[in-house]
């Protein structure tokens, strides 16, 4: 498959992929109506690295023995799954606006740094145990054992770039005034719906079968 061939139906597939509605998401939208524009882009930035643990396994020809290995994935859906929980739990704790208005500028920086913001994006991604499955069909679709290493490489940060432009969207469009100060009257109660959205997504993780 010639480059800019496999470059189009990776953005055709992986756009559509990225922009379904999953934890990625919601942890985006809670992270920039909660702590505001810089820790969305930071928690994007971290789902977009988070990325590149599944295309090196791929690439490298694991993906296929993780997707048909039940206990590794067993494995992989507990930890997501209750990681999921964790961020979710922490969303249903938000305290009402009132209590923290008065600190509502400085609650970013004091809440959590940049490098966490970043951690938890990539930790959210790459315990998403559905990624396996989903880079087995993609690369199955893309590479061959002929291909270029370069272009392995352009094939990996091409997804990794969708990916970060995706959420940046996301980040930019919940970050407009208007859009924002409807959410931010809601205050908390965002913060409690999007974790408690987060809880049902890691639930539905940890009760589901394994095919």
């Amino acid at each position: 498959m010639e480059l800019l061939q496999g470059l189009l139906l990776i953005s055709s597939i992986h756009l559509l992929a990225a922009a379904s509605p999953g934890p990625d998401f919601v942890l985006v939208s809670q992270q920039t109506l909660s702590h505001g524009k810089k820790a969305g882009f930071m928690c994007s930035i971290g789902i977009a690295l988070g990325l590149s643990i599944h295309i090196i396994y791929s690439a490298l020809g694991l993906a296929a023995i993780i997707a048909n290995s039940a206990a590794t994935l067993w494995v992989i859906k507990i930890l997501g799954g209750c990681y999921l929980l964790y961020l979710g739990l922490q969303g249903l704790r938000a305290k009402a606006s009132t209590e923290v208005s008065s600190k509502a500028d400085a609650t970013p920086s004091i809440k959590r740094s940049s490098i966490k913001n970043i951690g938890v994006g990539f930790l959210c991604n790459a315990l998403n145990p559905k990624a396996p499955i989903y880079f087995v069909a993609l690369f199955t679709v893309v590479l061959s054992p002929d291909l270029p290493l370069l272009h392995l490489v352009i094939y990996g940060l091409w997804m990794m770039a969708i990916q970060l432009a995706w959420f940046s969207s996301v980040v930019v469009l919940l970050s407009q005034p208007k859009i924002n100060e409807k959410f931010q009257r809601l205050g908390h109660w965002i913060d409690r719906i999007l974790g408690g959205a987060m809880i049902l997504i890691g639930l539905k993780i940890l009760t589901s079968k394994i095919n």
